[in-house]
């Protein structure tokens, strides 16, 4: 990814600069704002049904075309493939095309990925499906913040990109949701509309102001923030710092990938990629995907735990947005890790239970129960929060290296767990959960002795607080 794109989009968190007021532009969002905030989402939508497909489709499928445990886990983990090179291009990509371009080319791979998830007849046509939807997941995931962050007002921009984490969970909650209710091929067929609705969409919204302005067209990018802003708001001011940051980021030297590994960067690194492994190996991917086979392996039904999952997960996701800036990054971290932790412990003490022939009535509520709770703290904050922190805790001029390596070891971490998880199971399925459980609660400990609060902090304050660590 390139250094521009991933200091601009640094914003995807509820505030990377907390910057209310100050500079130029319009204080409200205007009706440009909301409509293009919109029709960028649909993509954050995709995202989200994407990752939520495979675990109501897991029963329709094996049984109709006859897959084993390592067929099915690898057309799961294979969406983390593709959205790993997605992601690894996006910045690229979005930086040749444009944001809207980026979206639109995206999209025609997630269409193309569910159509052949649709007409599948053998496991190597269902596999490229999902390879090419995860390529089209991948650069959305990017480029879906970035554009929000570019078009919205500073003092509106943290509300307004949280909305993406929204719409992934919101994604994943009505795929979990429909998929009770429809087959698997009609549930990829409905994977389309979200996509050709941002299609449609994008030929009402405008480009980038920002990325207008970095190609050299400084008329367009004026042109584009009145639009966005309104016809009789004065946008002199945002415009003139906008110049100014472009200019400032090309007399900027990027930092490549292995000058990460120097000492003066070991604490950011530590922070960064540290957070991205718990985050993954604390077993969520696995838990996303496979959940109604988690629900049914302990005796539940399926389709009602995900359901219950549904009602869960969106109002958390809301709540974490609304305490994130009030609370700061690390108390709600340390409570969504240790949620996540009592979850995984529940659920690994409900299969213990059944291996045992113990409490059989009540364990299969035992693991609803488990499966809620660490869904609902992982909504809290350990989704989004690392994100947030990664843009942090990274000097601006290595942030596009960094941005590049903390997405890869995600999304590297997001494959290992959802191809390895089925066979985890078939191992031990209490012993799989007491691992996710140990590991979760290392997070906690990890954050209360390593992670900086950035709540509220300027970059420069944070770097300041983070260099005699460094340097010792």
């Amino acid at each position: 990814m390139d250094r521009e794109s991933i200091i601009e989009g640094g914003d995807l968190s509820t505030s990377l600069l907390k910057e209310s007021g100050g500079g130029g532009g319009s204080s409200s969002a205007t009706c440009g704002v909301v409509i293009s905030t919109f029709v960028a989402v649909c993509g954050s939508y995709v995202f989200g049904s994407a990752v939520g497909y495979s675990s109501p489709a897991q029963s329709g499928i094996t049984n109709d075309l006859g897959l084993s445990v390592a067929e099915y886990s690898l057309f799961g983990s294979i969406l983390t493939i593709g959205a790993m090179i997605g992601a690894i291009m996006s910045g690229r990509i979005a930086d040749y095309i444009g944001r809207r371009g980026t979206m639109g080319f995206s999209q025609i791979f997630c269409i193309l990925g569910w159509l052949a998830i649709v007409f599948s007849k053998v496991s190597w046509w269902l596999d490229l499906g999902r390879l090419l939807v995860g390529y089209g997941m991948g650069l959305l995931s990017y480029v879906v913040p970035v554009y929000i962050a570019e078009i919205t007002p500073k003092n509106l921009r943290g509300g307004f990109t949280t909305v993406h984490q929204l719409m992934i969970c919101c994604g994943v909650s009505m795929t979990y949701l429909i998929g009770a209710f429809v087959t698997w091929r009609t549930l990829a067929l409905i994977g389309t509309i979200p996509c050709l609705v941002q299609i449609v969409g994008l030929f009402f919204i405008p480009e980038s102001p920002r990325w207008l302005a970095k190609i050299g067209k400084a008329k367009g990018c004026e042109a584009v923030l009145q639009r966005l802003r309104g016809a009789n708001a004065d946008i002199s001011d945002e415009a003139a710092e906008i110049r100014d940051y472009t200019e400032t980021l090309q007399r900027l030297s990027e930092g490549s990938i292995f000058e990460l590994f120097q000492w003066k960067y070991a604490h950011s690194l530590i922070v960064g990629v540290g957070l991205m492994v718990l985050q993954q190996f604390g077993g969520v991917n696995g838990i996303a995907f496979y959940a109604s086979a988690i629900f049914v392996s302990a005796g539940f039904s399926g389709s009602v735990g995900t359901m219950a999952m549904v009602v869960v997960q969106i109002p958390m996701t809301l709540l974490g947005v609304l305490l994130m800036d009030k609370s700061g990054r690390r108390p709600l971290l340390m409570v969504s890790a240790a949620g996540t932790c009592l979850g995984c412990l529940l659920t690994a003490l409900s299969f213990f239970l059944q291996d045992l022939q113990q409490w059989k009535d009540g364990t299969p509520f035992l693991a609803l129960v488990g499966v809620l709770v660490y869904t609902g703290s992982f909504s809290l904050g350990m989704g989004g929060i690392p994100w947030v922190i990664m843009s942090e805790v990274f000097p601006i001029n290595m942030k596009g290296s960094a941005g590049s390596l903390v997405t890869l070891v995600s999304w590297l971490g997001s494959w290992i767990i959802s191809y390895a998880f089925n066979f985890l199971m078939n191992w031990n399925s209490a012993g799989t959960f007491f691992i996710f459980s140990t590991i979760c609660g290392s997070t906690v400990l990890f954050v209360a002795k390593l992670v900086p609060e950035t709540k509220g902090r300027t970059l420069e304050e944070i770097q300041a607080s983070m260099n005699p660590f460094s340097t010792r």
